[in-house]
């Protein structure tokens, strides 16, 4: 039977994907990638392939899952099956400098940005934002992870050299120029089969752990001294349009990528710098709720229809 083989290495962000499947009655087979095996004389069977590999893997006990994924993908690609975000949406889920070159190349301005390896060579980046606030982000990350700001080199040099300075996965550290925004939030704008969907505002005041999954999501913040809810942490900017969505349509189209998740932040001026494309977008049940469109369901509708595209009797 033709069905999708959903790659992916944690169960918990594939539950409302596989539970949408499951009402459209869409066939499905899961492929959790925590370890495993390619025989490469073999050949894969007849399906839709869904890459829904993380940067972030690394930070559940899975850190090569995204190795074996790029193997696998490899297999699937030379033997011709289709595979929704593939290798080149895996290399750039893997490397922030991918990303934001790509970005540049399509006329997306993206934040002042230095790649180093080295404790060294990041004071050295750090001295010449002169005098500027400054971010660090791992190169290979997710969620947000070891995102920190500093207002000076000299704290930064206490951090890189104390005990709790985070080495990236793959050794390399971006320090990133510091985007001032008038208030606390960056917009994420999420695509399914390259086509805009919505975009969500995201709450940036308690820090960056912007994963929007519900399984990663903090309860929504509560002020005691006024008795009253804070706004959610997710919410959807209802009729967002900015001519800055074209452009990442075609930084889709042009990498191979039909599912994303793309993340800006505005400054003062109303300036737009994208600074992360995430090729594993999740998705938040409360804004969604609250705006009336779903994106696991549309991600689910995208891969039926890809699916009854290739095998036409099976969903007919």
């Amino acid at each position: 039977m033709k069905k999708l083989y959903i790659i992916h290495e944690n169960e918990e962000w594939t539950t409302h994907l596989f539970k949408r499947l499951d009402e459209l009655t869409i066939p499905y087979e899961n492929w959790l990638l925590t370890s495993g095996k390619v025989d490469l004389n073999a050949v894969p069977p007849e399906g839709v392939f869904y890459n829904r590999m993380s940067a972030s893997s690394h930070t559940r006990g899975n850190r090569f899952s995204p190795e074996l994924t790029s193997a696998v993908l490899s297999w699937l690609e030379h033997h011709g099956r289709t595979v929704v975000n593939g290798s080149r949406a895996l290399d750039l889920e893997l490397s922030k400098v991918k990303q934001y070159l790509e970005l540049e190349k399509y006329g997306v301005r993206t934040p002042k940005t230095t790649a180093a390896v080295g404790k060294e060579e990041l004071i050295e980046v750090a001295e010449s934002f002169a005098g500027k606030p400054f971010i660090t982000k791992h190169n290979r990350a997710g969620k947000g992870l070891g995102v920190q700001l500093f207002h000076s080199v000299k704290a930064l040099q206490e951090y890189v050299e104390g005990g709790d300075f985070e080495e990236p996965v793959d050794g390399v550290t971006l320090i990133q120029e510091y985007i001032q925004s008038p208030e606390s939030y960056i917009t994420r704008c999420e695509f399914v089969g390259g086509e805009f969907v919505y975009a969500v505002r995201v709450d940036t005041s308690e820090g960056f752990e912007l994963c929007p999954a519900d399984a990663c999501t903090i309860e929504d913040l509560f002020c005691p001294a006024e008795e009253q809810e804070a706004p959610a942490k997710f919410q959807v900017r209802k009729g967002f349009d900015h001519p800055v969505l074209e452009k990442y349509q075609q930084v889709l189209k042009g990498n191979d990528i039909q599912i994303a998740g793309i993340e800006f932040i505005e400054d003062e001026d109303g300036n737009i710098y994208t600074y992360d494309i995430n090729t594993n977008t999740n998705y938040n049940s409360e804004a969604e709720a609250d705006y009336g469109t779903y994106g696991m369901l549309e991600v689910a509708k995208y891969l039926g229809r890809k699916l009854n595209s290739h095998y036409p009797t099976i969903l007919s």
